[in-house]
């Protein structure tokens, strides 16, 4: 990797100076660093704490020890431009977790033979319908995401999350073997992303995340946990603890998200060990796109201008300033189409679309 710049060297100081005078009420100081070494530690000190709260990603971590998770084809049917397959998978997991299968969906674009595609892993939000909605066949036209990139050429894996769409799991985490529904959640992806590196229609250095809100976050969450994610995109979904709701963590403390910052944190944010800047900081230098609302009543816009503030520099230090981008539409929870398009343009420029491929062929 290259030696930092010089501009990047001050913004590095610049925020271990403001880590030092980071409020009493914030449980993680800015996320900070003055060398890629040092970051990459710390970065690995950031996943550590996430478990603390989650519970432990439950299989090994590097992908190189995962076969891809098996498969059942449930179904097969032609859409626009794509055929849409639907399949069960079995991540495997905790022994308490028994034999656990996820709905999915698969959008296999109308490819030229033997051609390979970039994919996107799609992570619906909280609704009832799930994996249907990004894949176009329910809920909100503003977040049918999976069906526009697949569209576009992008192979696209639609799973369900565990209690939504038809994903039926029992309501307590009581002798699954997990902490948490995000621990469960973040598993599931990444054997889907094995499953998708698997593929021969997928270019395995070409795959990315796309979620909003309950979708938004647990993209984030996801890629913290697998490199192999080159590029995220979040609509509306998050803002750090202290800025959820004014520091009403209550949202976050059901079974399908983390009980441990209520039993374990008292819901306080000075408490909980990790927040959302220096997750996204550990990103870096991989592609980072938000999306947030001006009027966005779930997460607070001022909190993510601080959150996309404080991961800056370490992005800087990395040399990848121009991989961290933040849109602010005039908008409420939502995905609006003009940060739709821009967010397939920029994940096409990060990643390479599909046009970009056939180019080079």
């Amino acid at each position: 990797m290259r030696s930092p710049s010089p501009a990047a060297r001050r913004a590095a100081a610049f925020v271990l100076a403001l880590a030092s005078l980071a409020p009493a009420s914030w449980a993680v100081p800015p996320p900070a660093a003055t060398s890629a070494a040092e970051w990459a530690e710390r970065a690995a000190d950031v996943r550590r704490r996430m478990e603390e709260v989650m519970g432990p990603l439950p299989g090994p971590a590097d992908a190189a020890r995962r076969a891809p998770p098996p498969v059942e084809t449930l179904s097969e049917e032609r859409a626009a431009g794509y055929l849409r397959r639907k399949i069960r998978y079995r991540p495997g997991g905790p022994e308490g977790a028994g034999d656990d299968a996820v709905p999915a969906w698969l959008l296999l674009p109308d490819l030229p033979a033997g051609s390979r595609a970039p994919a996107m892993l799609c992570l619906h939000q909280t609704t009832a319908v799930g994996k249907d909605e990004p894949a176009g066949l329910g809920g909100l036209p503003d977040l049918h995401y999976a069906h526009e990139l697949a569209q576009r050429g992008w192979v696209c894996l639609v799973p369900d999350y565990p209690r939504f769409g038809e994903y039926r799991v029992p309501d307590t985490l009581e002798g699954t073997g997990y902490a948490s529904g995000s621990m469960r959640a973040v598993w599931n992806n990444l054997r889907g992303v094995d499953l998708l590196v698997g593929l021969p229609e997928v270019d395995g250095e070409r795959i990315g995340v796309i979620g909003h809100s309950l979708g938004g976050h647990n993209a984030i969450f996801t890629a913290a946990f697998d490199p192999r994610l080159r590029a995220v995109v979040s609509s509306c979904g998050f803002t750090p603890f202290p800025d959820y709701y004014g520091g009403d963590l209550a949202g976050w403390t059901s079974v399908t998200y983390m009980p441990r910052i209520r039993t374990a944190y008292g819901a306080d944010p000075a408490r909980v060990p990790f927040d959302f800047p220096e997750v996204i900081a550990s990103l870096a230098p991989r592609g980072f796109y938000a999306s947030a609302p001006e009027r966005d009543d779930n997460f607070a816009v001022a909190g993510v201008r601080r959150a996309f503030a404080e991961a800056g520099p370490i992005y800087a230090l990395l040399d990848a300033a121009d991989r961290l981008t933040l849109a602010t539409p005039d908008a409420a929870h939502t995905f609006p189409p003009a940060q739709r398009q821009e967010a397939y343009d920029w994940l096409e420029r990060v990643l390479g679309g599909p046009a970009e491929r056939e180019s080079q062929r």
